[in-house]
């Protein structure tokens, strides 16, 4: 019994090994997350976790960087792996999901409270993709397109996110 979500990924029937040793798909998959078998996209959100947590501990100037940084490389990474694949928007393709948690995560003060309700509220967003997202998912292509319905979804999730740590 496999961990991972099959042995042959993508049209182009990709193993987990070569996934985990292409440095594109590598990032791609959330370093290796996204080949769970069940919820990549979740494994992908808590790949996330540890990421924001090192980035927290720095200035709001350079974690707003490092988030641009990560959202803007998203986009030939999650290209670049869907050619790989030969399929738009694997669910195995999680690095959108870093970067939205990361934006959800933006302008919050840290505290493991807001990890956990940020991540609920971006699996929230990103799953159930209220208008615009849903429109970006089926309508922008490429790495953009795999990118821009997280980063909508981040935005929602952080907004709303940021009213609930401010209100209480």
């Amino acid at each position: 019994m496999s961990i991972f979500l099959n042995t042959q990924l993508g049209k182009n029937k990709l193993t987990p090994r070569q996934i985990l040793s292409d440095p594109i798909l590598f990032l791609a998959f959330g370093f290796g997350s996204g080949l769970a078998k069940k919820a990549p996209g979740t494994m992908g959100t808590l790949a996330a976790i540890p990421v924001y947590w090192l980035f927290a501990q720095s200035n709001l100037f350079i974690y707003s960087l490092l988030t641009l940084i990560v959202t803007i490389i998203g986009i030939p990474i999650c290209g670049i792996a869907a050619k790989k694949l030969d399929e738009h928007d694997f669910g195995g393709i999680v690095w959108d999901e870093i970067a939205g948690y990361l934006i959800t995560m933006w302008l919050v003060p840290f505290s493991w409270q807001a990890m956990v309700v940020g991540f609920i509220l971006f699996r929230f967003f990103d799953i159930i993709k209220p208008w615009p997202i849903k429109w970006v998912d089926r309508q922008v292509q490429g790495g953009l397109g795999i990118m821009l319905d997280d980063v909508l979804a981040g935005v929602f999730a952080g907004g709303l996110l940021l009213a609930f740590v401010s209100y209480f």
